[in-house]
């Protein structure tokens, strides 16, 4: 743990998570109250949420939850490491008003992560975890971001790049290039930002979830990564060789895959992170697989800060039918960075990376893959990781599959459809069966934006 006088007058060990409102008149004040009402919350971090207490009393009787109490905190008294913890972040009375778009609540927004962030600096609280705002009435002389992650790359990163990923248990997708255009994305790419990106990724899987070391697959730029170059030269001139520096090195990089393919045939299950190189060639996989506990993290940061995957959802706040689930894996996800930053290993939320892949280095030393094929049976041996030197055998896998497939001929138990489903056994995942007959849902619009 850090070591200064707040920490030295804590009367907990547990994470200080700090929770902005975001904006009032959207869905974070009533996802903030559903996950806090859990009494067992407090068991494994100190929430301090900052905004209002009047506003999290209005939902409080909107969800009829009225055993859902906390401690006022401020400068002038303590924060109760047993009890939630509410700052109030502005004096005046605002009129709560769900659903409408204000800029007394973009205001008030700012007013929430600026205190946040005041106490980020001063290490009264370990990590933040930002509820959604509307980048439109946020703006002011004091706020001129394109969000969330832009503002906290400016006052948190010291001239370090950041990386944009979002996480579902064991899935991790970061993207090279984020909220520009598209038209933007080609001439944005480049050896230095793939390399720097790529960086931040590998070390914050190693710093942020404990992996020693890490596998990360790199996603092509263009169809079918370039087809050797007849659809665009970049995964030639720019991620290829950039992968290939990385290999040199002794990392577990490869790439650069075809994005849709390598998506479609689950290879991502197979890699600790992924790094895409535009939003939606991450964001629309990530969110097909994870549709409701995603998380969005920033990593390379100082501090800790995450959020959940979902925008204001203007059209259901106050209705009291927000989906709180996104909101308290970020939570979770929050404790969990902590601890393992603070290489504190006992008591984790989800099963410790360090603890479970520690070993992984001889684990794939010893490993073999066997392909199956229409021509014959080849053997990799995936010891040849640590050189760098190892074909893309799983990926070759599905693709000679895919191609058997289409000639109609291969192993009769793929063409059949064999079983693509993931592990249903793990909560995260939810078979893509379901996802696709799932009817779209009309009133659950809090899935349809981000909160970056």
């Amino acid at each position: 743990m850090r070591d200064n006088k707040n920490q030295k007058n804590r009367r907990s060990n547990k994470p200080r998570i700090g929770i902005t409102i975001g904006d009032y008149n959207g869905i974070g004040p009533e996802v903030i109250v559903k996950v806090l009402q859990d009494k067992r919350i407090t068991n494994i971090c100190t929430p301090i949420v900052y905004g209002s207490g009047k506003i999290l009393t209005k939902y409080k009787r909107i969800l009829n939850l009225e055993e859902f109490t906390y401690h006022q905190y401020n400068n002038n008294s303590y924060i109760h490491d047993q009890k939630i913890n509410v700052v109030n972040c502005w004096s005046e009375v605002q009129e709560l008003e769900p659903g409408k778009v204000t800029q007394e609540a973009g205001q008030c927004a700012f007013l929430s992560i600026d205190k946040a962030s005041e106490d980020l600096r001063s290490e009264v609280i370990d990590a933040v975890v930002t509820s959604p705002i509307n980048k439109a009435n946020i703006q002011s002389e004091n706020f001129q971001y394109a969000g969330h992650t832009e503002y906290y790359n400016e006052n948190f990163a010291k001239d370090r790049e950041t990386l944009m990923t979002l996480c579902a248990g064991d899935l991790r997708v970061g993207v090279v290039t984020g909220h520009i255009p598209i038209k933007a994305v080609s001439d944005t790419i480049t050896k230095e930002l793939v390399t720097a990106k790529l960086n931040v990724m590998i070390d914050s899987l190693k710093k942020d979830f404990g992996i020693t070391k890490p596998k990360v697959a790199v996603m092509g730029l263009n169809p079918h990564a370039g087809e050797e170059g007849l659809l665009g030269d970049e995964e030639i001139n720019v991620i290829g060789p950039v992968v290939k520096e990385f290999k040199k090195r002794g990392n577990l990089v490869f790439g650069p895959f075809p994005a849709d393919g390598f998506f479609g045939t689950l290879s991502f299950k197979n890699y600790d992170g992924i790094l895409c190189m535009y939003h939606d060639q991450g964001l629309i996989p990530f969110k097909l697989h994870a549709f409701e506990s995603g998380v969005n993290y920033t990593a390379g940061l100082d501090i800790v800060r995450t959020s959940p995957d979902h925008g204001t959802a203007y059209n259901i706040a106050g209705k009291g039918i927000a989906d709180e689930t996104s909101f308290r894996e970020a939570l979770m996800q929050a404790v969990d960075i902590v601890k393992v930053r603070n290489n504190v290993v006992e008591n984790m939320i989800r099963p410790n990376a360090k603890q479970l892949l520690q070993d992984r280095k001889d684990h794939i030393k010893n490993q073999k893959m066997v392909v199956d094929s229409a021509v014959g049976e080849e053997e990799y041996d995936l010891s040849e990781l640590e050189a760098g030197e190892r074909k893309e055998a799983q990926v070759t896998k599905q693709q000679k599959m895919l191609e058997n497939k289409a000639k109609g001929q291969g192993n009769p138990k793929f063409n059949k459809g064999g079983n693509r489903n993931p592990n249903n056994k793990k909560e995260h995942w939810k078979s893509r069966k379901d996802n696709f007959n799932k009817k779209p849902d009309n009133n659950n619009a809090n899935k349809a934006e981000d909160n970056s």
